[in-house]
């Protein structure tokens, strides 16, 4: 068996992906969606109480209702704040190149939907010679670009649906974050969604409000986006 699944990347690192999938995962739960939430790889460990924990991975256990392990939805971690491979140098290691694939495949036939969560953007390096758009492509998902609700997003947004349509992958969406409190002195917040809508044919999913919370975004669910029938998107 197969599962259906979407991949979302971003246009820069910081902007609210994690916060994105796990909000995502939790709204098809709640719609009874067989979903899980797979990240490849993380690094930029912080200290718990037990020790060492990775604040995307306890975002996406939490929204899965820690129904599934850690290891399960990231089996590569790594403590520097820095791109995986180069985290991975800094402790004597390499990135496993093919376990970032195998870690998909072990929720293929235990959920309907798997959210993907790419790390950094979609030309961030996730292995020595891979980037993020490599494991897209194999992965085959269609996308969900997340991006900044600030100056410069249109040309951020716009370089990565260039680089994702060059590899023949799929973009289904645009999300536009806020994920920085508002800023009035910045006009392009109002004027980006629109420009952006003249200059692609990608649908603008809509705006996230700024939310300081880590649970469901707000305004997410009030999108009313059709979220398994966005995966089912198709060049």
């Amino acid at each position: 068996m197969s599962c259906r699944g979407l991949f979302i990347t971003g246009t820069d690192t910081g902007i609210g992906k994690t916060y994105v999938a796990a909000g995502i995962v939790r709204l098809l739960r709640a719609q009874g969606v067989r979903v899980g939430a797979y990240k490849p790889t993380a690094s930029g460990s912080e200290p718990g109480s037990v020790g060492p924990v990775w604040g995307d991975v306890e975002r996406l256990h939490s929204a899965l209702g820690g129904e599934f392990p850690r290891e399960a939805i990231c089996p590569q971690c790594w403590h520097a704040a820095v791109a995986p491979p180069v985290a991975a140098r800094f402790e004597g290691k390499r990135i496993d190149a093919a376990l970032l694939r195998r870690g998909a495949d072990w929720w293929r036939e235990r959920v309907d939907l798997l959210v993907v969560e790419g790390a950094g953007g979609l030309l961030s390096p996730l292995a020595e010679t891979e980037t993020v758009a490599d494991l897209a492509v194999d992965l085959g998902f269609p996308l969900l670009i997340v991006a900044r609700l600030s100056l410069g997003t249109i040309n951020h947004t716009l370089l990565t649906i260039e680089a994702a349509q060059a590899r023949h992958l799929t973009v289904a969406g645009i999300l536009l974050n806020q994920a920085s409190p508002p800023d009035s002195a910045d006009r392009s917040q109002e004027t980006n969604a629109a420009e952006l809508a003249r200059r692609t044919a990608v649908p603008i999913l809509g705006v996230l409000p700024y939310s300081p919370g880590t649970g469901l975004p707000e305004g997410l669910g009030l999108l009313k986006i059709d979220l398994v029938g966005l995966v089912a998107v198709r060049s």
